[in-house]
């Protein structure tokens, strides 16, 4: 079956980003504040980065909106409205195909998912991480597994029932059966979308520490790769497409708004750290730090942030990267059509030893990665990157 791409229109996405947590996860590399004294002050800036990026997506219509994180869910409904009510204002929006909600497992009482019904938020992004008590611990989450479970079911008997949940494998201690475990659940639970992720070990993070001074054990990167092979080969007899290496879902419930990442449309980043994509050439991301971020938005009038012009190359580059990593694959016609033929050729022709390993294959003008070529994802798509 020839499989495409969704085509792009003039549409984009709001990412917003919460830079607060409750406590910090030993792996997480983010940017947040497990301090939310000055909430309030980081959500007046942000009200007003809304208005000052008011012409950053030249009038495209937003389909998407995303909390992101950090834990969004330490945010109340009202706050999230005042958030809404600034998009509304000054961004066309015809009708939100989705909105998402990063949250926490243990902030998802009754209470606060009956006050978020009076909210556009239509989706949870739940960060689960593992259904067993023993990789939690080792991770230092904040939940158990009994809570893990009370909140999906809590958010789908308060009517949202589009959920996805993150599994992380590869964590020490984890064999290949409690991997399968955690899996079977997101099937017993009727979850739509679930991303997995491999656990990596940042530098400056909590769990490289621990690891670098023997007070955790160290991950292995071999079982991790057979844990990715177990997802690719059991998922779709439980119902799920593998669309993307970090992400599955039952048919036709991909994520909008990541998938719009994938595809190169444009989005807006709001709030300390966010990145911003304008579609073309121009990235940009905000200061790294609570502090600044807000100084500079409320006492000086302006944004802080760096930004960086993608050589034509570059964007080319990111389009095989990003393109590699789902089933649609990476579309000789579109790198035709962002540059020209011969750069087609080229690509194309780096893809033959490839093809050769059985690591990836071609079908028309597609380039698609096999499940063994999955687990060699950066690798292939640095070998097919185009030089000036």
């Amino acid at each position: 079956m020839q499989l495409s791409m969704p085509s792009a229109t003039h549409t984009a996405g709001i990412y917003l980003h919460i830079p607060f947590c409750r406590q910090a996860c030993v792996y997480c590399n983010f940017h947040f504040s497990t301090s939310i004294r000055y909430k309030e002050e980081v959500l007046q800036a942000m009200l007003k980065e809304i208005e000052m990026q008011r012409e950053y997506l030249q009038g495209a219509t937003i389909e998407t909106i995303y909390f992101g994180g950090g834990t969004p869910s330490l945010l109340s409904a009202n706050d999230i409205n005042r958030l809404f009510d600034a998009i509304f204002k000054f961004y066309p929006v015809a009708q939100l195909k989705e909105c998402t909600l990063e949250a926490n497992p243990d902030d998802l009482s009754q209470a606060y998912l009956k006050s978020l019904r009076g909210t556009p938020v239509s989706r949870f992004s739940i960060g689960i991480q593992s259904f067993r008590d023993e990789d939690l611990h080792y991770m230092k989450r904040a939940h158990n597994a009994q809570q893990a479970d009370t909140a999906i079911k809590a958010a789908q008997d308060a009517g949202f029932e589009n959920l996805s949940i993150d599994l992380i494998y590869g964590v020490p201690g984890m064999n290949d059966a409690a991997w399968l475990q955690n899996m079977s659940r997101v099937k017993e639970l009727s979850i739509p979308h679930f991303s997995a992720y491999a656990l990596t070990v940042e530098e400056k993070t909590a769990l490289h520490h621990a690891i670098a001074h023997h007070k955790a054990a160290p991950v292995d990167t071999e079982q991790a790769a057979a844990q990715l092979e177990i997802l690719m080969a059991t998922a779709p007899s439980m119902g799920y497409e593998h669309y993307e290496i970090s992400n599955l879902a039952t048919a036709g419930r991909y994520a909008i708004h990541n998938t719009n990442y994938w595809r190169g449309l444009p989005y807006l980043g709001i709030g300390p750290s966010a990145h911003s994509f304008d579609g073309q050439h121009r990235r940009r991301w905000n200061v790294s730090n609570n502090t600044l971020y807000t100084k500079s938005i409320l006492q000086e009038a302006k944004l802080d942030y760096e930004e960086e012009i993608l050589s034509t190359f570059e964007h080319l580059n990111e389009y095989i990267m990003t393109s590699l990593r789902t089933m649609w694959g990476c579309d000789l016609a579109h790198i035709t059509t962002l540059s020209d033929a011969t750069t087609a050729s080229t690509v194309e022709r780096s893809s033959h030893l490839f093809q050769e390993k059985k690591w990836m294959v071609q079908e028309g003008q597609k380039l698609l990665l096999t499940p063994k070529g999955k687990l060699y994802a950066d690798r292939i798509a640095s070998e097919l990157f185009l030089m000036t």
